[in-house]
């Protein structure tokens, strides 16, 4: 649903806002142009009056928080393309979708450049995670409207410009679908002194290559009463079905429960396809491939003037157009431009399940409300259905394989199960053990979010945030997950932010030379001799909690290490090109710790064991001034700390020795027959 406001066109976007933001559910309007239509719907006085009075009201993200992801689907889109393509005699103008709600302070503006269907609803299965995190309006460009892209581009330009002008300092995102993707990077090229983020989907930048050109005098020749047929060519074509069908699934059903209401959802969709033929009838499907080969003519002229920060979202199974290929060049063309592939995907992608565009706006750390990102304070929290995707999908066999088992110290000393010890209010610093590769973060993250609704901080290396070893090809990854997660490059300046905020940081001292350790290096901790994080912490009254880990040498054997790689000439050059190319760490200090080679080691897998975490007694600093004041008593603190973890970890090694379900195979034996999740340990 949406509402579209046409009025006198020198009132912008912003202009309107301030009135009509707040309905709830929010709607905003914005024409680019008069309109005599008698079909609008506007809001009550009443309305207007709470709007105005909340304009400035601030909406929080707490952690968890349900963005209601999948509650649209594309049989949504077509019931809201009907009502829309009613001939009004207006021009393209700007809506804002009911469902997209109140976006929390300072959210940046997002407006949405449609396909060749022209409706502005392209975006309908992401209206309610979107609406959370940005300002969202959508370009509706009628179905019998003959503008040229010119006029289209002066129309989305002029709102750029009105929109920059009020707000010099946010950015402005721009998702292009198909068609939108040219009006996307053609508004980028002409104002390259304003700060826009391209999200590219499946550009028809690239339509002089595709294999809709011989269409065109086809479809002029084609009778009428023979044009009904094309919508369900065109629909196939466009996408596959099945998983448009499936984004209106529940996650976590049974198979059989999922594959009936697959069968439902793919019984009510396809009659519905007929209806593309008046979305887009003989007429306007002409123009409109009239229209993308202009634009992308206009565009590829002008590619070299693009500063914009562009992501380009390619389908390795778009029929339409080349997208695949199309993100090779855009990706070599243009100076700031990265690329997530879906190998598996057709040229509908927005419409296809599994498909989270906030997700993966969040996992290339592009989501940021002002001119540069604020790792701080532009993060936003992982939702409820993230949280389900990654834990009870993507890394189901993971935690069945190691059955981590999660203990925490009490104030009073005793251990207890779960994470009962660990306080419910920050600042609290988690300073630990890193095992081979972070192996063991994924139960850790899990653990905070389930039992206790909170959200870690953790202090990563640069290298994971940069984009260098990217390809035009480079599909969703672990890396990206991280950042939905928490995961910020470690600094002072971060650590310092975090813990005036209160937060609750994941902290290595061991850093990359501790996930990377060599052979005969496990559970060894490689620490500065300087108390890097004690003093800091002590500032702010921080709860310090150590904890160790054991259980890397249960998963997996390192053969292949750092120092093996070495000695062959090329794995060495290519160790040293990457590490001269990532941001250097630690290089001021001395001792082992300061050797933080990246590279990729080689291990063998074992038949599973198991995981353990403890988590020891919370360490207080608020009533330690003496630490701010006299170095040696933070230096005591800090070798107090690192023994601990090496006692924790000690400890650890000896109960496992204890537990009759350490291996997988009794394990499994044990839960299959008792119908439990997780079997029992040691007794601490």
């Amino acid at each position: 649903m949406a509402l579209l406001f046409p009025t006198p066109h020198p009132f912008s976007p912003r202009h309107l806002h301030g009135i009509l933001r707040l309905r709830p559910p929010a709607v905003a309007g914005a024409p680019l142009a008069h309109s005599s239509s008698s079909s609008v719907r506007y809001p009550g006085k009443e309305a207007e009056t709470k709007l105005e009075k909340n304009a400035d009201a601030d909406v929080s993200l707490e952690v968890l928080y349900d963005d209601r992801s999948g509650t649209e689907s594309v049989r949504d889109y077509l019931d809201a393309s009907r009502e829309i393509i009613r001939e009004d005699g207006g021009p393209p103008r700007w809506f804002c979708p009911i469902e997209c709600g109140q976006p929390i302070q300072g959210a940046p503006l997002l407006l949405f450049l449609p396909g060749m269907d022209g409706t502005g609803f392209g975006l309908i299965l992401h209206h309610r995670s979107l609406g959370r995190a940005f300002e969202v309006r959508c370009l509706h460009i009628p179905v019998n409207d003959r503008s040229q892209f010119k006029e289209l581009l002066g129309l989305v330009e002029s709102s750029v410009k009105n929109e920059h002008m009020l707000s010099p300092r946010k950015p402005i995102y721009l998702v292009g679908d198909s068609f939108g993707g040219c009006l996307a990077l053609a508004v980028a090229a002409r104002n390259p002194s304003i700060d826009l983020v391209l999200i590219l989907v499946n550009p028809a930048s690239s339509f002089g290559r595709s294999p809709m050109q011989p269409l065109l005098p086809i479809l002029e020749a084609l009778p009428s009463n023979l044009h009904v047929a094309v919508p369900y060519l065109l629909s196939f074509a466009m996408g596959d079905p099945v998983k448009m069908a499936m984004a209106s699934v529940a996650d976590g059903l049974p198979p059989q429960q999922a594959l009936d209401e697959l069968s439902k959802s793919l019984t009510a969709l396809l009659p519905r396809l007929s209806d593309l033929a008046d979305i887009i009838p003989k007429e306007t499907l002409i123009w409109k491939l009239e229209l993308l080969k202009s634009a992308s003519s206009y565009v590829n002229s002008r590619l070299h003037a693009i500063k914009a920060e562009v992501l380009v979202l390619a389908s390795g199974k778009d029929n339409l157009l080349p997208s695949d290929d199309e993100a090779d060049r855009l990706w070599s063309s243009l100076k700031n431009c990265r690329v997530r592939y879906f190998k598996g995907s057709g040229h509908t992608l927005l419409f296809e399940d599994g498909i989270n565009l906030l997700t993966v706006i969040k996992g290339l750390n592009m989501y940021r409300r002002s001119k540069q990102i604020d790792f701080v304070g532009d993060f936003i929290p992982p939702t409820i259905s993230e949280f389900k995707k990654t834990f009870e999908q993507d890394n189901k066999l993971f935690h069945v394989a190691i059955s981590p088992v999660i203990m925490s110290t009490l104030r009073t000393g005793r251990i207890v199960k779960g994470l009962g010890g660990i306080p419910m209010e920050g600042p609290v610093l988690l300073v630990g053990y890193h095992m081979l590769m972070g192996l063991e973060l994924t139960p850790i993250y899990e653990a905070f979010l389930q039992e206790k609704r909170i959200m870690l901080r953790g202090m990563a290396h640069p290298f994971l945030f940069s984009s260098i070893k990217e390809s035009s090809r480079q599909e969703l990854s672990r890396f990206d997950e991280m950042n939905v997660f928490g995961a910020l490059p470690v600094s002072p300046m971060n650590l310092y932010r975090l813990l005036a905020k209160k937060s609750f940081v994941l902290l290595y001292p061991g850093g990359a030379r501790e996930a990377l350790h060599r052979k005969g290096e496990e559970y060894k901790l490689f620490w500065p001799d300087q108390p890097e994080f004690v003093r800091m912490a002590a500032r702010f009254g921080t709860t310090v909690v150590p904890f160790g880990v054991v259980g890397e040498d249960d998963i997996l054997e390192l053969v292949f290490d750092y120092d093996d790689q070495k000695r062959i000439p090329y794995l060495r050059d290519r160790i040293e090109e990457i590490n001269q190319e990532s941001v250097r760490i630690r290089t001021d200090v001395e001792g082992e710790v300061s050797n933080q080679k990246l590279h990729l080691p080689g291990v063998l897998p074992k038949l599973p064991g198991r995981f353990y975490y403890l988590f020891g007694k919370p360490i207080e600093t608020r009533e330690m001034k003496s630490i701010l004041q006299e170095r040696e008593n933070a230096g005591s603190l800090y070798v107090q700390i690192k023994s601990e973890i090496e006692s924790l970890i000690a400890y650890l090694k000896r109960k496992r020795e204890e537990d009759p379900y350490r291996s997988i195979i009794p394990r499994s034996i044990y839960q299959t027959y008792w119908g439990v999740e997780s079997a029992p340990t040691f007794k601490p």
